[in-house]
């Protein structure tokens, strides 16, 4: 893995952002922040034309994903970033693993759409091409055949997924996940920054985490084992739980509900991976 110095800071790129989050920390546990509504008054007050024109300059496609259903999914990366600099699975990361971390909750849902009644099953793998596309422009270091892999590798993964009987969402195809993570491989280099952000991104609707939850198309045992590296697991694990927080935050019940499922799926993950 490269060196701390090697890796953008999201902290340097994104000042105002990471400043915010730590605004939000500090009200929420200072009982300022109560629930979802007073969160969106906040996230909407921050998130001025200026600042979304700041955003969609570094993560590109965030306007678009911030558009949807009164900017929802905006608010749940926010809500999720809160929850994720709050969580002590976070806090334990590695200084470089902490700066991953930020990076892959920032760009998880940023290829997402939202629409009442459906389920976008496909958004990880989008969102995971779109980091991958991105990611050198921020200063992520790549590997020379980058530039001559990235636009088929884009294709194959976007093309990734089986589709449904009738109105259905389709679902991930993970028969060609062998393909696709080797070739990100081939892009940044093995355990990179930039791989891991991408793998964590591209991964982190493929485990069954909560048992109320349906995962579109979960991971095999055999999978995990094959896909998810010592290195990936600590990111996806933040991320995961993560995604809980920024739905159940406001909600003690479920919340904790979802961090003791969660804890008992990650605990099988490391023993599958350990065996």
């Amino acid at each position: 893995m490269n060196a701390l110095h090697e890796l953008p800071s999201f902290d340097v790129l994104l000042p105002e952002l990471n400043k915010f989050i730590l605004e939000l920390v500090e009200d929420y546990r200072a009982g300022k922040i109560n629930s979802w509504e007073e969160l969106e008054e906040k996230v909407n007050a921050f998130f001025t034309l200026e600042q979304m024109e700041q955003m969609e300059s570094v993560a590109p496609g965030w306007q678009k994903m911030a558009s949807y259903s009164g900017g929802i999914t905006l608010v749940h990366v926010m809500c999720v970033f809160l929850g994720v600099y709050m969580m002590p699975e976070y806090q334990a990361l590695t200084p470089e693993g902490l700066q991953m971390a930020k990076w892959i909750v920032l760009f998880h849902d940023v290829d997402k759409f939202h629409m009442s009644g459906k389920k976008d099953t496909l958004h990880a793998f989008r969102s995971g091409v779109l980091t991958a596309n991105t990611l050198p422009v921020l200063g992520f270091t790549t590997t020379e055949n980058y530039h001559e892999l990235i636009r088929s590798w884009s294709k194959h993964t976007l093309h990734a997924f089986v589709a449904s009987d009738g109105n259905a969402a389709p679902k991930p195809d993970n028969q060609k996940l062998p393909e696709i993570l080797a070739g990100i491989n081939q892009l940044f280099g093995e355990d990179a920054p930039a791989t891991l952000i991408t793998k964590a991104i591209l991964l982190h609707i493929s485990l069954s985490v909560d048992p109320f939850y349906s995962t579109p198309a979960p991971l095999t045992k055999e999978e995990i084992k094959r896909f998810i590296t010592p290195s990936l697991l600590p990111l996806l694990k933040v991320m995961m739980m993560g995604d809980n927080e920024g739905w159940s935050l406001f909600e003690p019940e479920v919340r904790k509900r979802q961090y003791k499922d969660a804890l008992a799926a990650f605990e099988e993950v490391e023993r599958i991976i350990a065996s």
